[in-house]
């Protein structure tokens, strides 16, 4: 029987191969190292699941005192007479009994050198960015100016007695911008209500530069926008920018709304079994609207890369902590009714910006790799 001989250029290689095994017999690659836990607060769940605590301690002084030069009048609730809040600490459950940090404001502006940030929103997001820029004041003490930029977009028709909202054109202010930003935090919401905008002065949607038939009413015209919201950022605003979506902020009305004797003068944080029949839109009442939009907005951002955070559920025990009575003007309750949907700086809103600037300054470390 003829044998098979292999040229002498196979057996090259496969003596190689053999000799190479004997010597360096296989073994796996070194496993990589496990990932290090998130620091506490930088995981968006650590909003959303927790409970709050006394402060540990020491309990350290407040950033900012009632003289920071950002403070809005109405806000400041120790300057204008309010009983001090209760130091309390929020410790999500994720973190094993620990508390989120305080910002630490010199390192936060260090990590954001040569960064931008944008916050998008109400005056709920005013409330947040006033809380920050005190907070960081002081690491800077010669930060004394901030301009917000106003949209004046919604417009009356005068014939009509209606307002225009074009769900399919962004507002000028953004046309420019889209690329600018580093980190961008976005709310809306507050200003959905059929309070904002009765029967006889009501949005009217356009797309088109034609009014959507039939007409939609609030709450599903503000569905229509929060798509073309979120369907805008995906497109025009950079795959790298941190987008974060932040959840509404609850109201504290008791015994009425707003301009019905709504009131919320109490030093008492709520209890976990009281949520629901104060939020839950099943149970209806004045203060049902923030998870009624959280709904729309978890719908209209499934499937992107904004990223939602869920600073309602935390803000909702906190029915202890808004301006209420003490607003700093003569007669302002009278004119106004009681302020229980925004919050008292020094207050809730800084926890907020010590989860934001946890996630945040993750996010600039990731980006350093």
């Amino acid at each position: 029987m003829p044998r098979l001989r292999l040229p002498l250029v196979l057996l090259l290689p496969i003596a190689l191969t053999i000799i190479l095994l004997i010597l360096f017999p296989f073994s796996p690659s070194p496993r990589s190292p496990p990932p290090q836990p998130l620091p506490c607060g930088a995981a968006l769940s650590d909003a959303a699941d927790g409970r709050w605590v006394p402060t540990p301690s020491p309990a350290p002084p407040p950033l900012y005192s009632p003289s920071c030069p950002f403070h809005r009048n109405a806000w400041n609730c120790l300057r204008n007479g309010r009983p001090q809040l209760a130091a309390l600490s929020w410790a999500p459950a994720r973190c094993g009994g620990a508390v989120v940090p305080r910002v630490d404001a010199a390192g936060f502006l260090a990590a954001a050198r040569g960064r931008r940030i944008g916050l998008v929103g109400d005056s709920l997001s005013e409330n947040l960015v006033v809380a920050l820029l005190c907070a960081l004041r002081s690491a800077d003490d010669g930060a004394r100016k901030w301009l917000p930029v106003e949209n004046s977009e919604v417009r009356k028709d005068g014939i009509k007695g209606t307002y225009r909202v074009d769900v399919d054109i962004p507002a000028n202010d953004w046309i420019n911008v889209t690329k600018f930003y580093d980190v961008l935090i976005f709310n809306t919401g507050h200003w959905w209500d059929r309070y904002k905008f009765p029967k006889d002065t009501p949005l009217v949607f356009y797309k088109g530069g034609k009014p959507i038939e039939p007409p939609l009413d609030m709450h599903n015209g503000l569905k229509v926008v929060l798509k073309s919201i979120a369907s805008y950022i995906e497109r025009e605003v950079p795959r790298k920018t941190l987008k974060l979506w932040r959840t509404q902020s609850p109201r504290h009305f008791y015994g009425g709304e707003w301009d019905h004797n709504g009131s919320c003068v109490s030093d008492r944080r709520l209890e976990e079994h009281e949520l629901n029949s104060w939020f839950d839109p099943q149970f209806g009442g004045v203060n049902k609207e923030a998870r009624t939009v959280n709904l729309a907005i978890q719908e209209a951002l499934a499937g992107t890369e904004i990223q939602l955070l869920n600073l309602t559920y935390m803000s909702e025990f906190r029915a202890d902590a808004h301006p209420a009575i003490w607003l700093g003007k003569k007669d302002a309750v009278a004119v106004y009714g009681q302020d229980c949907m925004h919050w008292c700086l020094p207050g809730v809103p800084d926890t907020w910006v010590d989860i934001l600037a946890a996630q945040i300054m993750h996010h600039f470390k990731q980006e350093k790799g």
